[in-house]
């Protein structure tokens, strides 16, 4: 069980992912992981293994950062080609998307499941490039994934000398290049804090007309990917008390009008340069170093995310920074309305990305591993590719 990566110096060679030791996923009829019966069971010990069956195998890591989940495949997916991340993201999209709909979508995932796909980087300074998918196609930047797979490189092996206190991980997004640091101590990764590409704001005070909602202002930033921001109070809600569905109506119908009404651009692709989603916030835009600031962020097909969201951090600090309301080094605390969970965020670097002044954004949060499985598409089975409920 392997996928390509691009070591250090640009040449292409094979890591190994042994998932042996911790699941039964494409085991051999010799390779079982028993169940121990619980002590007042009278159950005899069962074997977990796949009985024989037709159809393809694909092998994945799940974790979650903040809530948010993140299933990493590691085996079953076809060769994704192209000669640039942003030529294999197009491939996978035009080729290969009865995958992802087969391992984010039910009866595997459901509606609001995150995956990661590790392939090569034609980067020198990437230990892994990787392809980001969701319940609609594919996005440019995942801060809870870079967080996650910041751990998955270090503990299986993608980085051959992990150091402590922490480990470098250079993760290469469809966005740019990701630097990630790792806690490593005593052979065991911990927290994750990574410096983003240039983040900067689009336009703010933009004026939208919203189905239901009437004319709605929002600011524009770009944190790896363009988010729409607005105050939540807009829509009579709260990101911490009102109901889910409620908010995530109002940031779909935000990001449609968004999307209807406003061209955007990027100066280094066209590949960037589209509206991921709404982020809704508690307003609390002046920096505080002990009071957190909340939000909810709704993106792709009305997929909530669970944690604070690690590239709408930084695109709230590149807003923040640019309307003057947090300082270089300044870090905030930016609790999920979801699930109370924390990231912490900060300017660290002006910079400048093409025609725009834009900053340097350090995210820090945690990652945890929830399982590792092997996913079957029995030959039989009807809804084998994957299906969504509207």
């Amino acid at each position: 069980m392997s996928y390509i990566a691009r070591s250090r110096q640009g040449a292409a060679k094979r890591l190994p992912i042994d998932l042996a030791t911790v699941t039964a996923a494409e085991t051999n009829e010799e390779e079982k992981v028993p169940l121990k019966p619980e002590a007042t069971s009278n159950r005899a010990a069962m074997d977990v293994r796949l009985p024989p069956h037709g159809g393809a195998k694909l092998s994945v890591v799940d974790m979650h950062a903040g809530g948010e989940p993140l299933r990493i495949i590691v085996s079953g997916y076809p060769e994704v080609k192209g000669h640039t991340l942003l030529s294999k993201r197009r491939y996978a999209r035009q080729h290969l998307d009865h995958l992802r709909r087969a391992l984010m979508l039910e009866p595997r995932g459901h509606g609001d499941m995150y995956g990661a796909l590790p392939v090569a980087s034609e980067l020198p300074d990437a230990h892994l490039g990787v392809l980001f998918m969701h319940n609609e196609g594919y996005s440019t930047m995942c801060g809870h994934a870079v967080m996650a797979l910041g751990r998955f490189a270090v503990d299986y092996g993608l980085v051959k000398e992990p150091r402590s206190p922490e480990t470098p991980v250079n993760i290469h997004c469809p966005c740019g290049l990701v630097r990630a640091f790792v806690e490593y101590a005593d052979g065991k990764t911990g927290a994750v804090r990574f410096l983003s590409v240039p983040a900067f704001v689009f336009a703010t005070d933009v004026t939208v007309a919203v189905e239901g909602f009437g004319d709605v202002t929002v600011d524009i930033s770009y944190g790896g990917a363009f988010y729409a921001i607005v105050d939540a109070r807009r829509f009579g809600l709260d990101v911490s008390e009102s109901r889910t569905r409620d908010l995530a109506d109002a940031a779909t119908a935000v990001t449609k009008a968004v999307k209807s009404q406003v061209k955007l651009r990027h100066p280094l692709s066209d590949d960037l340069a589209f509206l991921y989603g709404t982020i809704l916030t508690d307003g609390k835009e002046e920096f505080s170093s002990s009071d957190a600031t909340a939000n909810v962020c709704v993106f792709a097909e009305a997929q909530v995310d669970r944690s604070p969201t690690g590239s709408g951090v930084t695109a709230r600090v590149a807003l923040q920074y640019h309307r003057g309301q947090i300082q270089l080094k300044q870090s905030r605390t930016f609790r999920s309305g979801a699930t109370g969970s924390q990231f912490t965020g900060k300017a660290v670097e002006e910079t400048t990305c093409g025609d725009f002044k834009a900053v340097v954004v350090e995210v820090a949060g945690a990652a945890f591993y929830t399982g590792v499985s092997c996913l079957v598409q029995e030959t039989e089975d009807r809804l084998k590719d994957g299906f969504a409920l509207k």
